[in-house]
């Protein structure tokens, strides 16, 4: 069972943080003047057209990605994203995302459909404070899909050489990190085996104390609308490459708007430190007293100094057709990782299944006749 401890809310407004530079993802290039996007092969911000690159500034000396203190954000106003930008609402799949405001999107970048529609903007939504940039270029993902098709043993031949991957949209995923200092009560029954002659006898005996453990970094997927299996599979982030924010990293780029907010997203972090607090403490416990068994733990946590970070991670959705249907699939922008769906071959089934009966029968006749 967790507790919470009741934390003083600061009113004041001296620590808001407004920032306004509404021209940053609206860069002209000096040769043609064509707007520059961000290129996650060179990380520099590129002309599609002409090839002119420029490096994107490296943070100002001593600027961090802001912690900032759970409770007070509450109060905190909407800050700026660093450019004029436009929500749209899929009305299939209900997600939300954030582009550009001179963008456009005929269709909705995670599940295809078309019924998009824009809506008003939410000054209470606030802007995120770092991101995780794109490392894996589209022309890289789509390698690592050939590569990943490939490796699909029940996936048609022809798949694997004619399958090339279609519409692909670059995401910025949302993310909730919380840091917090925990202060745990507990109580537990540790069990000592002992052998007496061919039986395992376990004495058991009461703890309980305090444990102490700071959690850096607890990571939830901000979005409670987005349901794509493919999504969820290869979201996993190297989160020590996290850079402050800057719109130069999204431009060119789609961002999903959180959907899971700030409260709700704290109390799927409790649920996760809770477990995490439990697994530290029982290999604590068994390591400390060379116990063989941990039983009826009990914890009272109270969380202290919560801080959280609002952040964006890259991920590159797609699909592609074969036999007239349609698959979709997932690469991560950090890792490249994927995961999708693929078409399966009967007949490589069928033979699979064929070749197992076989090889059954082939070893009932050799055992079952010795036996």
């Amino acid at each position: 069972m967790s507790e919470v401890n009741d934390i003083q809310i600061n009113t004041g407004e001296e620590n808001i943080k407004h920032e306004t530079t509404m021209d940053i993802t609206d860069k002209k290039c000096p040769n043609c003047a064509a707007t520059i996007e961000y290129d996650p092969d060179t990380r520099k911000l590129t002309c599609p057209f002409c090839g002119y690159m420029r490096e994107i500034p490296a943070p100002e000396s001593g600027k961090d990605i802001e912690e900032l203190d759970f409770e007070s954000a509450k109060l905190r106003k909407s800050l700026d994203w660093g450019t004029s930008t436009k929500n749209l609402i899929c009305k299939n799949c209900a997600a939300e995302a954030v582009y550009d405001e001179a963008e456009t999107a005929g269709c909705c970048p995670f599940c295809g459909s078309t019924q998009v529609m824009p809506v008003d903007n939410d000054e209470n939504v606030m802007a995120p404070q770092g991101v995780v940039p794109f490392e894996v270029s589209n022309e890289k993902a789509g390698v690592m899909f050939s590569n990943w098709l490939k490796g699909k043993f029940f996936a048609p031949n022809a798949a694997k050489q004619s399958c090339k991957p279609e519409n692909f949209q670059g995401l910025y995923l949302p993310f909730w990190t919380y840091d917090t200092n925990t202060t745990s009560s507990y109580t537990a029954k540790l069990g000592f085996d002992k052998r007496e002659g061919d039986k395992t006898v376990t004495t058991w005996r009461n703890y309980s104390g305090i444990y102490q453990e700071f959690i850096d970094d607890q990571v939830v997927y901000a979005s409670k609308k987005t349901k794509n299996p493919y999504i969820s599979n290869v979201s996993e982030f190297d989160f020590t490459k996290l850079r402050p924010y800057d719109p130069q990293f999204i431009s060119g780029f789609v961002a999903e708007r959180y959907t899971l907010g700030l409260d709700d997203g704290w109390d799927v972090a409790k649920s996760i430190i809770k477990r995490r607090l439990e697994s530290n403490l029982s290999n604590k416990l068994r390591r400390d007293h060379h116990a063989d068994h941990v039983n009826n733990l009990f914890m009272s946590t109270s969380y202290d100094d919560i801080t959280f970070k609002y952040i964006l991670a890259p991920i590159w959705i797609a699909n592609y057709k074969y036999a007239g249907k349609e698959y979709s699939f997932a690469v991560n922008g950090q890792t490249g990782r994927v995961s999708g769906n693929s078409p399966v071959s009967a007949l490589k089934v069928f033979l699979t299944i064929l070749a197992i009966v076989a090889v059954l029968i082939i070893l009932y006749m050799i055992f079952g006749n010795n036996g």
